[in-house]
């Protein structure tokens, strides 16, 4: 299992960027080329765009250029109107670049040159893409509000008054009103975009934690059980460090238990290593102890040259889940090995009581030990990962000092 998680990585549109505009690519691909400015450069789809808008611009230009003799303008004031037009198709170009600017310089423009209306349609609906509402809001408001005074100064001789200003308000209106639509369409993709990539990185974030809980679940697992068994090498080790004098017999028994402790833990081991490879606790190659186990725990501890008394009012303990009976497997475990840790000599108590509906109770205790007992490393974790694994259970557990001066470690499973 590996604890660090990838980020996602945004997919590059190869093969399909030609479809999108390049204000899009760039959302949707960070990464994608950028020109000399630090923009991206145009797509396929903008060039053809541009060069139609363009292409428009001069169209409604040329219509508009027809009008000029019919309403007998100074030849002047005509060569003005169409050399204010042709810069202002010109300048269609540079829509993509200075939105605002351009659709801002397009309103007088378009109030003193009747053949810059098409690049001023063409600017206003660049606005209305690009920029927020009130962007577009505010030129188009002002377009319409000079369309009056154009018509009234300039009136069209086919069209009556009334119906010219109408229909020049309407355009704007429609026009702002579709450049809003593809604005929100875009923003709806980059929406959707970005919740893909925030699903994505969650979904990391739940894989890391799952793989870190396993972890700390595996971890538990390996203290309870490595710690039962070293404990045992560690006491008949040191039986036989300080009593090398000891009956043959003494020496053989207590070899044996050393190695029948070591061959179990390192089935053991290989069991914690087995949850590793297959996922799950309960595919392990040996089954799990449970509550009927805990008999041979204590016979064990009783080899070992504890005291050990177990008072088991369990009647049937196969009865108990599975589950549960882990717990409490492990929860006398535990005390057992803290016991004799902590209170070497001393005799250990393990209360075990409990029926389905009522919840399943048990305890350990000993008693103070009779001299000083040195300090050993990592006291406490074990009763740590206890507690987390009797909360996962349903349960509780507390641990403390009793009133003689020993120790107990008392839980409650749920026991439905």
């Amino acid at each position: 299992m590996s604890g660090d998680m990838p980020e996602p990585v945004p997919q590059a549109f190869v093969g399909r960027r030609w479809l999108l505009p390049s204000a899009l690519v760039k959302e949707l691909d960070p990464d994608a080329a950028a020109g000399r400015s630090g923009r991206p450069r145009r797509t396929a789809r903008d060039w053809v765009v541009d060069f139609s808008c363009f292409l428009l611009a001069v169209f409604v230009g040329l219509l508009a250029a027809d009008t000029l003799d019919a309403e007998n303008l100074p030849r002047g004031y005509g060569i003005a109107d169409q050399l204010l037009g042709v810069l202002a198709c010109a300048a269609v170009w540079l829509r993509r670049r200075w939105p605002l600017g351009l659709a801002v310089a397009m309103v007088p423009v378009c109030f003193v040159s009747n053949t810059a209306g098409g690049a001023g349609l063409v600017a206003l609906f660049t606005l209305a893409v690009h920029r927020p509402y009130r962007y577009a809001a505010w030129v188009g408001g002002a377009s319409v509000a000079l369309t009056p005074l154009f018509f009234w100064f300039r009136p069209d001789p086919e069209v009556p008054y009334g119906w010219a200003v109408f229909a020049a308000a309407l355009l704007t209106a429609a026009l702002v009103g579709w450049g809003m639509f593809v604005r929100s369409k875009r923003q709806l993709m980059l929406s959707l975009r970005d919740r893909a990539r925030r699903a994505e990185t969650e979904a990391g974030l739940r894989a890391e934690q799952a793989q870190r809980l396993a972890r700390e679940a595996i971890a538990r697992e390996m203290h309870d059980v490595l710690a039962h068994r070293l404990t045992l090498l560690s006491v008949h080790a040191g039986a036989l460090e300080f009593r090398p004098d000891a009956p043959r017999e003494e020496v053989a028994r207590a070899a044996g238990v050393i190695r029948e402790s070591a061959h179990e833990a390192l089935q053991d081991l290989r069991e914690i290593i087995g949850v590793l490879r297959a996922g799950d606790p309960d595919d392990a190659g040996r089954p799990q102890p449970t509550l009927g186990a805990l008999d041979t725990l204590v016979a064990e501890s009783r080899e070992a040259g504890m005291k050990v008394t177990l008072d088991n009012r369990v009647t049937d303990p196969a009865a108990v889940p599975a589950s549960v009976g882990r717990t409490a497997y492990r929860i006398a475990q535990e005390g057992l090995t803290n016991a004799r840790k902590h209170a070497p000599g001393t005799e250990v108590t393990v209360t075990v009581t409990g029926a389905p509906g009522e919840g399943l109770a048990m305890s350990v205790r000993n008693p103070a030990p009779d001299g000083e007992v040195p300090h050993v490393p990592g006291s406490g974790q074990g009763l740590i990962g206890l507690a987390e694994r009797a909360t996962l259970a349903g349960g509780r557990l507390t641990h403390g000092s009793a009133a003689d001066g020993g120790f107990e470690v008392r839980a409650w499973l749920r026991w439905a």
